[in-house]
């Protein structure tokens, strides 16, 4: 007979609206009974938090270690989708994703890729066809069709886009959307087609027309992307339209706080605290089928204590009845990983980076900090012998993505708002083909920090005034197996030292692995060249 655990505090059952002081009895990872009493307690118990969209791959984690930094914070469980490695390793990579999230106590849950890769424009290391993507769905570790960003293809009817839509019906999955500024006729065809999530909205007049056409929108707070403070009222006015997601969530930022931050600030808004856990627990779990506890007779186990709704600081999460992390400490083992990785390309050389000038005005990407959205602007270059150079007065700075699955010459164009003063960065982390994205103030800093990244395989640099600063990233050369913990050590000390070379970013490398991501409107650099997000184009950089 199963041991019976107990667990006292005042029960917060959102799903009846009520809260009860009693005692949970927790037998075989489930919740046997639940007995009410009238003892006063000083803690509560909620339903655990879910991440309903999150590709751990941008936590540099692999997903056990993801798992052990996510559940101090009152994650039990993530909706994932692993694109990222998708692109870099296919079917095999996201296997690897699955796998090795099946080494610790926590509820993953995962997509299959729609679009590896992203667009026809740019060098990806694999490709999911619609074979792979239905050998995918077949799965039961695999809940939905992952983000559809491929939106025009959904417009137009594109076929293969089409044929994985309705594999991913015939198979009784969910599908997510990526839809950022889609409005009118072509967001009610896109809605139509069965997409029935969005993350990327950012303006609530959107949201509320997405929402009225039955979409769930999931309010994001990641790293980079902060929809929060725009999307913040349809918790109150359509709750059972609302999730709460990271998206991408860098290891910094992972080890201070998680979904728990979202609820925290909602509550402190002074929102319903019924309707915002509504949103951070209950929607997910109805939305996807999830097998994670509600706290209901029967349910399993996952749940969280915290101290008050004030407050709200997290002291236990249990995930299937099981103690998994207590006052901060993570009680999840770390566990063995072994590397897997598609890395090609040689070390570069300085004249691999120049731009001869070829015109009097160049076409410029214009960051905007927090936002993965970009601006397209026109400049007048700074030249210096023929060649066009980065103006740090002006802060137009030379951004580059160097393909990492072939040796072929690098893709150059310009980057406004990114703020170095001096030295480069550079990183293989680029959504979401992930080749190598660099920007720098001289075409000697860019290749040593391009060099960097190559010789390591995979990974993050910063190079300025002879220092170098890696953070290697072997699997995939986006993740490392290393200790969570200490991996969110070496993230912060090299985002300081990014920051230290005069960038004003709250997340330097979030926001340049973010340049290549040709799905996001306006403007973006591939390893192919310079691309207009809203035409779906080429563009030259001169003009």
């Amino acid at each position: 007979m199963a041991q019976v655990k107990k667990v006292t505090g005042n029960i917060v059952d959102v799903l009846n609206s009520t809260i009860y002081p009693g005692t949970l009895e927790i037998s075989g990872g489930r919740i046997a009974n639940i007995m009410k009493d009238n003892k006063t307690y000083d803690t509560f118990i909620v339903p655990g938090f879910i991440d309903s969209h999150v590709h751990i791959e941008s936590s540099m984690l692999i997903p056990s270690e993801f798992a052990r930094l996510a559940v101090i914070h009152g994650t039990v469980a993530i909706v994932s989708d692993p694109h990222e490695i998708a692109n870099v390793l296919g079917i095999k990579g996201v296997n690897y994703m699955i796998e090795n999230g099946k080494t610790v106590p926590f509820k993953f849950y995962f997509g299959a890729p729609s679009c590896v890769p992203a667009t026809t424009f740019e060098t990806s290391g694999a490709r999911l066809g619609i074979a792979e993507v239905e050998k995918l769905l077949k799965r039961e570790e695999i809940k939905y069709l992952s983000e559809m960003m491929n939106f025009p293809g959904v417009i137009f009817d594109a076929p293969s886009v089409m044929t994985k839509i309705q594999l991913a019906k015939k198979y009784g999955k969910k599908i997510d959307g990526h839809a950022p500024g889609l409005r009118g006729k072509e967001l009610e065809k896109y809605v139509q087609s069965g997409i029935s999530t969005d993350h990327e909205t950012f303006e609530k007049e959107e949201a509320i027309e997405k929402i009225k056409l039955g979409m769930k929108i999931l309010i994001r707070e990641g790293s980079a992307a902060k929809d929060f403070d725009a999307l913040n009222s349809l918790i109150e006015e359509y709750p059972d339209y609302c999730m709460f997601c990271s998206d991408d969530k860098h290891p910094d930022d992972l080890i201070k706080g998680h979904i728990n931050e979202i609820v925290k600030k909602a509550i402190g808004l002074g929102y319903d605290r019924m309707k915002v856990l509504q949103c951070a627990s209950v929607n997910p779990v109805l939305h996807y089928g999830l097998e994670v506890g509600l706290l209901q007779k029967g349910d399993f186990a996952d749940f969280v204590v915290i101290d008050n709704f004030e407050t709200f600081t997290v002291l236990k999460t249990y995930i299937n009845g099981q103690l998994v992390a207590e006052n901060g400490k993570s009680f999840i083992p770390k566990v063995k990983a072994k590397i897997n990785n598609n890395f090609k390309t040689r070390k570069k050389k300085v004249s691999d980076f120049v731009v001869k000038k070829e015109g009097e005005k160049i076409i410029v990407i214009e960051a905007i900090d927090g936002q993965l959205i970009t601006n397209k602007i026109q400049e007048i270059p700074k030249v210096s012998n023929g060649y066009v150079v980065s103006d740090t007065d002006r802060d137009i700075l030379k951004l580059t993505v160097v393909n990492r699955y072939e040796d072929v010459p690098p893709a150059k164009a310009f980057i406004k708002n990114f703020g170095l003063k001096k030295g480069a960065i550079a990183s293989s982390v680029a959504h979401d083909s992930h080749n190598i994205v660099a920007v720098g103030v001289s075409d000697e800093d860019i290749t040593k920090a391009v060099n960097l990244v190559i010789v390591n395989k995979g990974g993050l640099a910063v190079v300025y005034d002879g220092l170098e600063e890696t953070l290697p990233l072997p699997i995939a050369g986006i993740m490392t197996n290393k200790d969570g913990f200490k991996v969110s050590e070496k993230y912060s000390k090299i985002d300081k030292l990014a920051k230290s070379l005069g960038s004003p970013l709250r997340a330097p490398f979030m926001t340049v692995s973010f340049m290549a991501l040709l799905v996001i409107p306006r403007l973006k650099l591939s390893d192919k060249g310079l691309f207009d997000g809203e035409k779906f184009e080429f563009v030259d950089l001169f003009e």
